[in-house]
């Protein structure tokens, strides 16, 4: 059986769609959809169930897709350690939220780049965009708390990341501790003439703090929006109003007293962060040693 023909046919089996796996492997839709037929009749069976938004393999495909793509990915790595050998390094495409690229993934990556990797970002807080970005080959590697689904993707847990409520010393002032430490509307209402600094009009930090901590949720509307925490934090130490942010961002104004934790929950609020990549990629050694180094350094985030 020819080996372009199988390799065409997982990356249709992954990606879910003639026209995305044909981005991915550099072809055009017309020559990824005669591979499909051609290894169909090689086969006396179809492999798919054409629909309208992509397609859905058959019994038949899901059990040629499992025999096959180990043995596909293996090849790829062995192709990829001869590539290495000879010195011909990929460049490492990497995408994400600003702030959790510039403070957390790239400082985790430099000792790749002492290696010799090359490393091209993208800093981008839209998560619909980079998962798209990664779908279509344009990213090796994306970091995100939206755990993506389908099999086009492998998501890995890299770290958990405290949600801390934080206001600058003249607003914490004003706040009675007391009614924040009970559930309800009345918790959050001892926040109330407070101005809020958020990164969305949706306020997306704010709510999970409070459904989470106050078991209910704001009535309010956001005074400063800064699509980058790290202008938030900014905003929220000059005194703009209270704000919710990533422990690992906040620690040094915490520390320096600068800004303050208006509440510490018992169970403080966590949001996971996943590291994404295309199925089967990881057997490119660039990705994999980049991978690997993320969740290393993650171990002590």
């Amino acid at each position: 059986m020819d080996l372009a023909l199988l390799r065409t046919f997982v990356a249709v089996h992954r990606a879910g769609s003639f026209t995305r796996a044909a981005t991915l492997l550099g072809l055009s839709q017309p020559a990824v959809t005669s591979q499909i037929r051609t290894l169909e009749r090689q086969l006396g069976r179809p492999l798919f169930h054409r629909r309208a938004r992509g397609v859905t393999p058959t019994a038949v495909g899901d059990e040629l897709a499992h025999k096959a793509a180990p043995h596909l990915d293996a090849l790829l790595r062995i192709a990829e350690t001869e590539r290495e050998a000879t010195g011909g390094l990929r460049t490492l495409h990497v995408a994400g939220p600003p702030e959790f690229l510039s403070l957390r993934v790239l400082p985790a990556l430099t000792p790749l780049v002492g290696q010799g990797q090359t490393l091209r970002t993208a800093l981008n807080p839209d998560a619909e965009e980079n998962l798209d970005g990664l779908a279509s080959g344009q990213h090796d590697l994306i970091v995100t708390t939206a755990r993506p689904r389908g099999s086009l993707f492998t998501a890995t847990a890299l770290c958990d990341e405290e949600q801390v409520l934080v206001a600058a010393p003249y607003w914490a002032a004003l706040v009675d501790p007391e009614p924040l430490r009970e559930k309800g509307a009345g918790a959050s209402a001892a926040l109330d003439g407070i101005p809020v600094v958020e990164v969305h009009e949706s306020l997306p930090l704010v709510t999970r703090y409070w459904a989470a901590v106050f078991d209910s949720l704001p009535d309010t509307a956001a005074t400063v929006i800064a699509p980058d925490l790290r202008a938030v934090l900014e905003c929220v130490r000059a005194g703009a109003g209270l704000a919710v942010l990533p422990r690992y961002l906040c620690q040094d104004a915490l520390d320096s007293r600068r800004i303050v934790s208006l509440l510490e929950p018992a169970v403080p609020p966590l949001r996971t962060w996943f590291l994404v990549v295309r199925t089967g990629s990881l057997a490119l050694a660039h990705l994999a040693r980049a991978h690997d180094q993320l969740l290393h350094s993650a171990a002590d985030w």
